[in-house]
This record gives C-alpha cells, structure tokens and sequence, in this order.
C-alpha cells in the first residue's frame, strides 16, 4: 500500500510594505501612491543589487496602501541587512525631488515560509500580521516625518536564519534589531523591530517585549531594563540621530533615514 504525500510549497521571502496616512489622500493621490510605492522599491532593491530577482518576483500584488511579492530565501540577508537603509535613502530622495508632496513614510513587514504561485497561505496572512504590530505602529506614530521615512519588522524565523547563518547583511547586526512580541488578533508571535539608524540603547524599553514567563528578554536590554516594568505601548519615545491585486492588512508607520 503506498501512502499519498504532497510536497511542500516553494519557501517565500514575503515582502511587504504600507504607506501610513494612506486614507488621508484624495483617490488621485492613492493612486499616485500606490505608483511611487513600486518605484521606491524597484530603485532600493536596484541599489543593494536584487533588480533581476525583483523582475522575477512571485505572486505580486498592490494592496490598496502597499504591495506585496515573494522573492527567492536567499536573498534573506540583503532584505534583513543593506535594504533598509536603501530603501531610507530612496525615499529622502523622493521627498527632495518631490517638494509639494507629503513625505512618503514606509513601513515594512518580512517573513518567509512555503507558499503556493497564487500567495495564499499562512506564511502570507503572518506577513501583513507583523505589519499590524502595535509596538511598530506606536513607535513610528512618533516619528519626525521630515526625517524617518522607514521601519521594518522581521519575524523570528527570519532574524533566525539570517543571523544565525554569520553571512555577510551590509554592515547590519543584530543589534539593530530590537526584540518584540506581536499580538494581533490570534497571532502571537516574536518579531525584531528596525528603524534604520536608530540606536535601540536610547529608546525607551515600552517598545521591547516583556515575557511573561520572565524567561525571555531582548538581546538589547540591560539588567536594569529588564527587571523594570515596562511603559504602556501609549508612552513609547526615543531619541533619534542621523539624516495587481489587492490582498492583506492595512498599518500605518513613519521611517528615518541614515545608519549609525
């Protein structure tokens, strides 16, 4: 008797990304938004070299405030580590040359996992979960516009198998990536928050994760930190430095340009 068995799904690196303060535009200006999103992130992915994996990308689709596409796990480590910053840079760069725009802010949710051609799946649902994350949304809401234009969230098997493997990310460690725990809806989940230059020693420590089994603590925090209860996610401040088809969550965050 022979069992029946199906092979698992291609593995995915999902990106996605969401412009905050998408509703706040006339339709003609979303539509104009949702046209620069793309062209951000062709000109950033170009820039950190991913443009021939970009063009071959799987399941693309805009989703009303962002987009959202799958790409080869290997290219893990650029997303993780120089892409941010690239895509910080691309958007600065907009602005400059778009004065009588309103900044465009970026938030950025990567994970990965099997899925199918169309998209659907768990790991997808995930993707747009992190993007929901309510730590990423209140650290961004304070943001200075005019200087961070970006903030990504990675999931914990990302941070895992990007970190864990030593390979080269751009100059990026894993300090720049400060501890969480996403809740949303029935996700419960860990993900690293990043906001390119942004030291995390200087943030206040309401936006890192407290166990609740007292166990875990971010890789960030120092002793002191990790024994002091931790603010409302409503106190969250910081200090900074440095210069289709529809489908998923909508989330709104701010970004900020420059790497210490």
């Amino acid at each position: 008797m022979t069992s029946s068995w199906e092979p698992l799904w291609p593995y995915r690196a999902v990106l996605a990304v969401d412009a905050r303060s998408f509703s706040a535009h006339t339709s003609t200006g979303m539509q104009q938004v949702n046209a620069d999103i793309q062209q951000v992130l062709a000109q950033a992915l170009s820039a950190v070299g991913l443009s021939a994996r970009w063009e071959q990308r799987a399941f693309p689709q805009h989703t009303g405030d962002g987009y959202v596409a799958g790409v080869d796990p290997e290219v893990l480590p650029a997303l993780v580590g120089c892409f941010p910053d690239a895509l910080s840079w691309v958007l600065h760069d907009h602005r400059t040359h778009n004065p009588g725009q309103s900044a465009l802010q970026l938030r950025v949710s990567i994970h990965v996992g099997p899925l199918p051609p169309t998209g659907l799946g768990v790991p997808m649902v995930e993707t747009h979960r992190l993007l929901d994350h309510q730590a990423l949304r209140d650290l961004l809401a304070r943001a200075n516009p005019e200087l961070t234009n970006t903030a990504v969230v990675i999931s914990q098997r990302v941070h895992e198998d990007v970190f864990h493997s030593g390979l080269a990310t751009g100059g990026i460690l894993p300090a720049h990536y400060a501890r969480s725990l996403a809740k949303v809806k029935t996700f419960e989940q860990p993900a690293w928050l990043h906001v390119p230059g942004l030291d995390w020693g200087l943030a206040d420590p309401a936006i890192f994760e407290t166990s609740d089994a007292g166990t875990e603590q971010s890789s960030t925090r120092t002793p002191d930190q990790a024994q002091t209860p931790s603010p409302t996610p409503a106190a969250v401040s910081f200090t900074q430095n440095g210069n289709g088809n529809y489908q998923g969550q909508h989330q709104h965050f701010n970004g900020f340009g420059g790497r210490k």
